[in-house]
């Protein structure tokens, strides 16, 4: 349980990392990653996105577990 744990903190790390290159700077800040459409991109169809939730649901899963049945 602890290496699944410990593989999905990496996938996790990497993803939170891919997204933040997309809207790093100081551009990011206000807006200059809006340019797919007029109200910004759409969150819901973006896969990095839904992967990262998928993910950090994982992550409270197994980080609850660990703490309950291994301490």
């Amino acid at each position: 349980m602890e290496i699944i744990f410990f593989l999905n903190c990496a996938v996790l790390m990497g993803l939170i990392l891919i997204q933040m290159s997309e809207h790093a700077g100081l551009g990011g800040a206000f807006g200059s990653g809006m340019s797919t459409t007029v109200f910004g991109r759409d969150e819901t169809k973006d896969p990095k996105r839904t992967a990262t939730v998928v993910s950090a649901a994982i992550f409270l899963v197994l980080g609850l577990a660990i703490a309950v049945f291994l301490n």
